[in-house]
């Protein structure tokens, strides 16, 4: 009889993953959520739909495009990937009689069903879990029932002007309204008047049950973590960018992150961790293991802290988490997710691995900014700055330095790694991403504002996209997209 060794310890569980013969897949349009993991596990591979790397990364296999429907939803884009007969093959060649297993950012009872017929496992709780998670009408419950706060806010349906008033009597006329599902602001409507009502009725009196809430000054906040058998392990609280006219066309829309001990307080830190832990063990209760984000806002006038959302999967800021100081000291909070879903026994002192990433000492601070076209019209890219590593002059202008997979290499505030979704040939519509950039140091100042150098590098970087308006000969061009590719 063979006895499973038990991995005692983060030094186990890294030689673990560094000798791992499992076939892991992330199936995704990009690969910029888990960038990195693949120096971390041994036969991690990425299977994207966008090529950011020009065929410059070793590890990313991007199909050659197949005719398919227009996709509406990362859902769809996982799908036409899995069903690709080109990645059919990649997978079988790359898993080497091995059985492969896979991650996403999102997928379906679809993409589980391809998954069984195609023998992968996925490493992720069931779709329709994840998704009664991912509500914010339920999250919100799974909060009251953990003894989270959220904003002061009422769960009801609303036909009507009348009924959101008489629902939200004990809120105020200022208020916030959000239905179950939705990405970067596109569901989050802000209400005053009828006026405003009438703008957004249609997606309000649509939905089942929506959540009211009182309209409080506040700023954003996130928190990666994630549930294991031995307890929730939390990542740092990262700061968000938000709304910025610069960067993203939706009011309340998510545009990027900073890990930055100092932009809380230490007694604001440690609610945020308590409140995720709370909330993880109230996931395992639902039966939900592994990764998950909260969001978190915090009442500039009171310093209360309030849940926003959940998030019950790898989320945009994830790249911030597994990159940081305290996840190359010991390992990407990922490889806990992985380590859930592994057949292997494994011991970890997870309250005081929570206690040594929140110190401040292991927390660099890095940013990222999240850049989507504004304006509203249809173009068509015409040139676009590759992925790499890039610099900026004095006078704020940026070049591109050399190639590169990830931002490893990038160590002063005047560089930084940026990753392109949007290419030559790609249209330049409302909201769609034109990529990613993280540097290290502040983005924000105290005031939640841009600094000068963030608007530097935006600035410098959309020098070097190029685009021209569309002819009649071009192609239909894609309906404007509001689902999530990040």
């Amino acid at each position: 009889m063979t006895h499973k060794e038990t991995l005692r310890g983060i030094s186990d569980i890294r030689r673990h993953f560094y000798r791992n013969d499992i076939p892991t897949l992330f199936v995704s349009a990009t690969n910029f959520n888990l960038i990195g993991i693949d120096e971390w596990v041994r036969r991690f591979r990425y299977i994207n739909y966008i090529d950011c790397f020009d065929g410059q990364h070793p590890n990313v296999f991007v199909p050659p495009e197949v005719a398919h429907e227009p996709f509406t939803s990362i859902e769809d884009i996982n799908n036409y990937l899995l069903e690709h007969k080109a990645v059919i093959d990649y997978i079988k060649q790359t898993a080497q009689g091995r059985r492969p297993r896979a991650v996403f950012l999102f997928f379906d009872e679809r993409t589980e069903a391809i998954c069984d017929e195609l023998g992968i496992d996925i490493c992720f709780p069931r779709a329709a879990l994840r998704k009664q998670v991912d509500d914010k009408i339920s999250a919100t419950r799974i909060g009251n029932q953990a003894g989270i706060a959220s904003v002061p806010n009422v769960l009801a349906p609303v036909r009507s002007y009348a009924d959101l008033t008489r629902a939200a009597a004990s809120l105020g006329k200022e208020l916030v309204v959000q239905t179950a599902f939705g990405d970067s602001g596109h569901t989050t409507f802000f209400i005053s008047s009828e006026a405003d009502f009438r703008k957004h009725a249609a997606d309000i009196i649509e939905a089942p049950e929506v959540k009211i809430m009182k309209r409080i000054r506040c700023r954003g906040a996130a928190q990666e973590a994630c549930v294991t058998r031995h307890g929730t392990i939390v990542g740092p609280l990262m700061t968000e960018l938000v709304g910025f006219s610069a960067l993203t066309p939706y009011r309340g829309g998510w545009c990027g992150n900073e890990v930055l001990a100092e932009s809380f307080s230490s007694s604001v830190r440690a609610t945020a961790r308590k409140m995720t832990v709370a909330f993880g063990e109230e996931l395992r209760k639902l039966g939900y293991r592994g990764y998950f984000e909260l969001d978190f806002l915090r009442d500039l006038d009171t310093n209360e802290l309030y849940l926003g959302e959940v998030n019950p999967r790898l989320t945009g800021a994830s790249a911030m988490t597994n990159l940081a100081a305290f996840a190359h000291a010991d390992a990407p909070l990922f490889l806990f997710h992985l380590l859930e879903f592994s057949d292997v026994e494994f011991e970890l002192d997870v309250e005081a691995l929570n206690e040594r990433w929140s110190n401040p000492r292991n927390i660099d601070p890095w940013g990222q900014l999240v850049m989507k076209y504004t304006r509203d019209e249809v173009r068509v890219v015409t040139k676009a700055p590759p992925s790499g590593v890039w610099r900026m002059d004095q006078d704020g202008a940026v070049h591109f330095v050399r190639v590169q997979t990830h931002r490893r290499t990038v160590e002063r505030e005047d560089e930084a790694f940026f990753l392109r979704i949007s290419k030559a040939g790609d249209y330049f519509y409302e909201g769609a991403d034109l990529g990613i950039l993280i540097t290290p140091g502040r983005l924000m100042s105290e005031d939640f504002e841009l600094l000068p150098r963030a608007k530097q590098w935006i600035d410098g970087i959309q020098a070097h996209y190029e685009s021209q308006p569309l002819s009649q000969s071009a192609p239909t061009p894609p309906q404007p997209g509001t689902f999530k590719m990040l």
